[in-house]
Protein backbone atom coordinates (compact mmCIF):
# COMPACT_ATOMS: atom_id res chain seq x y z
CA UNK A 1 0.00 0.00 0.00
CA UNK A 2 2.31 2.58 1.29
CA UNK A 3 4.93 1.44 -2.25
CA UNK A 4 1.76 2.07 -4.76
CA UNK A 5 1.46 5.62 -3.15
CA UNK A 6 5.29 6.10 -3.38
CA UNK A 7 5.08 5.50 -6.92
CA UNK A 8 2.99 8.67 -7.23
CA UNK A 9 4.98 11.16 -5.31
CA UNK A 10 2.98 14.11 -6.13
CA UNK A 11 -0.38 11.98 -5.88
CA UNK A 12 0.32 11.00 -2.40
CA UNK A 13 0.72 14.49 -1.08
CA UNK A 14 -1.89 16.23 -2.98
CA UNK A 15 -4.63 13.47 -1.85
CA UNK A 16 -3.64 13.31 1.88
CA UNK A 17 -3.32 17.04 1.75
CA UNK A 18 -7.14 17.79 0.47
CA UNK A 19 -8.44 14.85 2.84
CA UNK A 20 -6.71 16.27 5.31
CA UNK A 21 -8.12 19.67 4.65
CA UNK A 22 -11.69 18.21 3.80
CA UNK A 23 -11.60 16.48 7.45
CA UNK A 24 -10.50 20.08 9.40
CA UNK A 25 -13.16 21.21 7.61
CA UNK A 26 -15.64 18.93 8.69
CA UNK A 27 -15.11 18.43 12.28
CA UNK A 28 -15.55 22.20 12.63
CA UNK A 29 -19.40 22.51 11.08
CA UNK A 30 -19.95 19.39 13.46
CA UNK A 31 -18.36 21.38 16.33
CA UNK A 32 -21.12 24.66 15.28
CA UNK A 33 -23.67 22.14 14.56
CA UNK A 34 -23.40 20.64 18.45
CA UNK A 35 -22.93 24.42 19.13
CA UNK A 36 -25.73 25.63 18.08
CA UNK A 37 -27.77 22.72 19.24
CA UNK A 38 -26.11 22.92 23.14
CA UNK A 39 -24.05 26.04 24.10
CA UNK A 40 -22.22 24.11 26.95
CA UNK A 41 -20.42 22.11 24.47
CA UNK A 42 -17.66 24.58 24.79
CA UNK A 43 -16.88 23.65 28.42
CA UNK A 44 -17.57 20.09 28.17
CA UNK A 45 -13.92 19.50 28.83
CA UNK A 46 -12.78 17.83 25.84
CA UNK A 47 -9.11 19.22 25.76
CA UNK A 48 -7.67 16.02 27.67
CA UNK A 49 -8.91 13.47 25.36
CA UNK A 50 -7.74 16.03 22.51
CA UNK A 51 -4.53 16.06 23.79
CA UNK A 52 -4.12 12.56 24.41
CA UNK A 53 -4.88 11.59 20.60
CA UNK A 54 -2.73 14.41 19.69
CA UNK A 55 -0.06 13.11 21.79
CA UNK A 56 -0.26 9.52 20.07
CA UNK A 57 0.31 10.94 17.05
CA UNK A 58 3.61 12.75 18.28
CA UNK A 59 4.68 8.96 19.21
CA UNK A 60 3.78 7.27 16.03
CA UNK A 61 5.42 9.64 14.23
CA UNK A 62 8.57 9.78 16.32
CA UNK A 63 8.49 6.18 16.47
CA UNK A 64 8.28 5.81 12.92
CA UNK A 65 10.43 8.57 11.80
CA UNK A 66 13.63 7.09 14.34
CA UNK A 67 13.02 3.44 12.96
CA UNK A 68 13.01 4.74 9.00
CA UNK A 69 16.22 6.85 9.25
CA UNK A 70 17.86 4.29 11.38
CA UNK A 71 16.68 1.19 8.34
CA UNK A 72 18.09 4.28 5.69
CA UNK A 73 21.27 4.55 7.45
CA UNK A 74 21.78 0.59 7.31
CA UNK A 75 21.04 0.36 3.86
CA UNK A 76 23.77 3.07 2.69
CA UNK A 77 26.24 1.25 5.07
CA UNK A 78 25.37 -1.85 3.56
CA UNK A 79 26.20 -0.54 -0.34
CA UNK A 80 29.82 0.93 1.79
CA UNK A 81 30.21 -2.22 2.80
CA UNK A 82 29.41 -4.58 -0.37
CA UNK A 83 31.88 -2.17 -2.14
CA UNK A 84 34.52 -2.90 0.48
CA UNK A 85 34.30 -6.36 0.47
CA UNK A 86 33.91 -6.56 -3.59
CA UNK A 87 36.95 -3.90 -4.12
CA UNK A 88 39.24 -6.27 -1.21
CA UNK A 89 38.78 -9.65 -3.37
CA UNK A 90 39.31 -7.65 -6.94
CA UNK A 91 42.61 -6.57 -5.70
CA UNK A 92 43.41 -9.92 -4.37
CA UNK A 93 43.14 -11.09 -7.80
CA UNK A 94 46.77 -10.06 -7.93
CA UNK A 95 47.68 -13.18 -6.08
CA UNK A 96 46.84 -15.53 -8.98
CA UNK A 97 48.75 -16.27 -11.81
CA UNK A 98 49.03 -14.06 -14.33
CA UNK A 99 47.15 -16.23 -16.91
CA UNK A 100 43.63 -17.00 -14.34
CA UNK A 101 43.47 -12.95 -13.79
CA UNK A 102 41.84 -11.91 -16.99
CA UNK A 103 38.73 -14.28 -16.67
CA UNK A 104 38.47 -13.18 -12.92
CA UNK A 105 38.63 -9.81 -13.54
CA UNK A 106 36.09 -9.51 -16.68
CA UNK A 107 33.88 -11.81 -14.30
CA UNK A 108 34.20 -8.92 -11.38
CA UNK A 109 33.09 -6.37 -13.78
CA UNK A 110 30.29 -8.32 -15.47
CA UNK A 111 29.65 -8.70 -11.31
CA UNK A 112 29.11 -5.40 -10.13
CA UNK A 113 27.23 -4.21 -13.33
CA UNK A 114 24.43 -7.01 -12.36
CA UNK A 115 24.50 -5.53 -8.24
CA UNK A 116 24.16 -2.42 -9.75
CA UNK A 117 21.12 -2.76 -12.59
CA UNK A 118 19.46 -4.96 -9.72
CA UNK A 119 18.24 -2.20 -6.89
CA UNK A 120 18.53 0.76 -9.84
CA UNK A 121 15.22 2.39 -10.67
CA UNK A 122 11.88 0.80 -8.93
CA UNK A 123 12.07 -2.84 -9.24
CA UNK A 124 9.14 -5.11 -9.37
CA UNK A 125 9.19 -8.74 -7.36
CA UNK A 126 9.97 -10.44 -10.03
CA UNK A 127 12.55 -8.49 -11.85
CA UNK A 128 14.34 -8.30 -8.75
CA UNK A 129 14.57 -11.81 -8.42
CA UNK A 130 15.60 -12.14 -12.08
CA UNK A 131 18.23 -9.68 -11.31
CA UNK A 132 19.49 -11.27 -7.93
CA UNK A 133 19.56 -14.58 -9.92
CA UNK A 134 22.09 -13.08 -12.51
CA UNK A 135 24.09 -11.88 -9.76
CA UNK A 136 24.04 -15.13 -8.07
CA UNK A 137 25.26 -16.90 -11.22
CA UNK A 138 28.49 -14.28 -11.71
CA UNK A 139 28.88 -15.10 -8.25
CA UNK A 140 28.80 -19.18 -9.01
CA UNK A 141 31.22 -18.83 -12.06
CA UNK A 142 34.07 -16.05 -9.68
CA UNK A 143 33.87 -18.66 -7.06
CA UNK A 144 34.71 -21.12 -9.69
CA UNK A 145 37.18 -19.52 -11.75
CA UNK A 146 39.23 -18.27 -8.44
CA UNK A 147 38.72 -21.79 -6.56
CA UNK A 148 40.61 -23.37 -10.21
CA UNK A 149 42.66 -20.82 -10.16
CA UNK A 150 44.09 -20.82 -6.50
CA UNK A 151 44.79 -24.39 -7.27
CA UNK A 152 47.75 -23.89 -10.04
CA UNK A 153 50.62 -25.14 -9.55
CA UNK A 154 51.92 -21.57 -9.72
CA UNK A 155 49.73 -20.16 -7.28
CA UNK A 156 50.96 -19.12 -4.31
CA UNK A 157 49.80 -20.49 -0.66
CA UNK A 158 48.10 -17.16 0.12
CA UNK A 159 45.70 -16.96 -2.97
CA UNK A 160 43.83 -19.56 -1.86
CA UNK A 161 44.15 -18.16 2.53
CA UNK A 162 43.29 -14.70 1.59
CA UNK A 163 40.99 -14.72 -1.80
CA UNK A 164 38.48 -16.89 -1.30
CA UNK A 165 37.76 -15.67 2.32
CA UNK A 166 37.03 -12.18 0.54
CA UNK A 167 34.39 -13.40 -1.86
CA UNK A 168 32.64 -15.36 0.34
CA UNK A 169 32.22 -12.02 2.24
CA UNK A 170 31.73 -10.33 -1.16
CA UNK A 171 28.65 -13.45 -1.55
CA UNK A 172 27.56 -13.27 1.63
CA UNK A 173 26.17 -9.51 1.64
CA UNK A 174 23.97 -9.88 -1.20
CA UNK A 175 22.12 -11.88 0.94
CA UNK A 176 22.13 -9.24 3.80
CA UNK A 177 21.31 -6.59 1.44
CA UNK A 178 18.39 -8.55 0.02
CA UNK A 179 16.60 -9.16 3.37
CA UNK A 180 16.85 -5.93 4.72
CA UNK A 181 14.46 -4.95 1.57
CA UNK A 182 11.93 -6.64 3.14
CA UNK A 183 12.23 -5.47 6.68
CA UNK A 184 9.72 -2.48 6.84
CA UNK A 185 7.22 -1.69 9.76
CA UNK A 186 4.38 -3.95 9.81
CA UNK A 187 1.40 -2.44 7.49
CA UNK A 188 -1.31 -1.92 10.93
CA UNK A 189 1.63 1.15 11.53
CA UNK A 190 1.17 2.86 8.80
CA UNK A 191 -2.31 2.28 8.89
CA UNK A 192 -2.72 3.32 12.62
CA UNK A 193 -0.48 6.47 11.72
CA UNK A 194 -2.67 7.17 8.76
CA UNK A 195 -6.02 6.84 11.42
CA UNK A 196 -4.26 8.78 13.86
CA UNK A 197 -3.44 11.71 11.99
CA UNK A 198 -7.02 12.13 10.23
CA UNK A 199 -8.63 11.75 13.84
CA UNK A 200 -6.38 14.90 14.70
CA UNK A 201 -7.22 16.26 11.71
CA UNK A 202 -10.88 15.61 12.65
CA UNK A 203 -10.58 17.10 16.66
CA UNK A 204 -8.16 19.85 15.32
CA UNK A 205 -11.09 21.13 13.26
CA UNK A 206 -13.85 20.83 15.68
CA UNK A 207 -11.43 22.94 17.99
CA UNK A 208 -12.09 25.92 15.86
CA UNK A 209 -15.85 26.10 16.33
CA UNK A 210 -16.44 29.44 17.18
CA UNK A 211 -14.79 30.47 13.66
CA UNK A 212 -17.45 31.52 11.30
CA UNK A 213 -15.41 30.41 8.64
CA UNK A 214 -12.24 28.60 8.18
CA UNK A 215 -9.10 29.72 9.98
CA UNK A 216 -7.02 28.46 6.66
CA UNK A 217 -3.77 29.47 7.81
CA UNK A 218 -4.18 26.89 10.62
CA UNK A 219 -5.82 24.61 8.32
CA UNK A 220 -3.26 24.54 5.51
CA UNK A 221 -0.08 24.81 7.96
CA UNK A 222 -1.42 21.41 10.10
CA UNK A 223 -2.31 19.44 6.64
CA UNK A 224 1.04 20.41 4.96
CA UNK A 225 3.22 19.49 8.10
CA UNK A 226 1.58 16.21 8.79
CA UNK A 227 1.67 15.68 4.68
CA UNK A 228 5.42 16.30 4.82
CA UNK A 229 5.85 14.43 7.82
CA UNK A 230 4.10 11.00 6.49
CA UNK A 231 5.58 11.32 3.18
CA UNK A 232 8.76 12.01 4.38
CA UNK A 233 8.80 8.85 6.71
CA UNK A 234 7.56 6.30 3.85
CA UNK A 235 10.28 7.95 1.49
CA UNK A 236 13.21 7.25 4.54
CA UNK A 237 11.48 3.70 3.96
CA UNK A 238 11.42 2.69 0.10
CA UNK A 239 14.81 4.58 -0.44
CA UNK A 240 14.33 3.61 -4.26
CA UNK A 241 10.97 5.01 -4.78
CA UNK A 242 10.50 8.58 -3.79
CA UNK A 243 12.83 11.58 -2.95
CA UNK A 244 15.31 10.54 -0.57
CA UNK A 245 17.56 8.20 -2.38
CA UNK A 246 20.36 6.03 -1.84
CA UNK A 247 20.93 5.32 -5.45
CA UNK A 248 23.82 7.59 -5.59
CA UNK A 249 25.81 4.81 -3.50
CA UNK A 250 25.84 2.57 -5.93
CA UNK A 251 28.57 4.85 -7.76
CA UNK A 252 31.02 3.34 -4.68
CA UNK A 253 30.25 -0.14 -6.40
CA UNK A 254 30.96 0.92 -10.02
CA UNK A 255 34.08 2.09 -8.53
CA UNK A 256 35.32 -0.93 -6.46
CA UNK A 257 36.68 -2.75 -9.81
CA UNK A 258 38.48 0.21 -11.19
Amino acid sequence: MVMSFLETPVTFGVVLFIILVAIMEAGRRIGRRRMARDAGVLEAGTGAVDGVVFAMLGLLVAFTFSSAASRFDERRAMIVTEANDIGTAYLRIDLLPDTAQPALRDAFHRYVGSRVATFQGNPSPESFNEALARSKDIQAEIWKLAVAASRQPDAPPAANMLLLPAINAMIDITTTRAAAMQVHPPWPIFFMLLVTALVCALLGGHAMLRSRAPNWFHVIGFAAIVTLTLYVIADLEYPRLGQIQVGSMDQLLEESVK
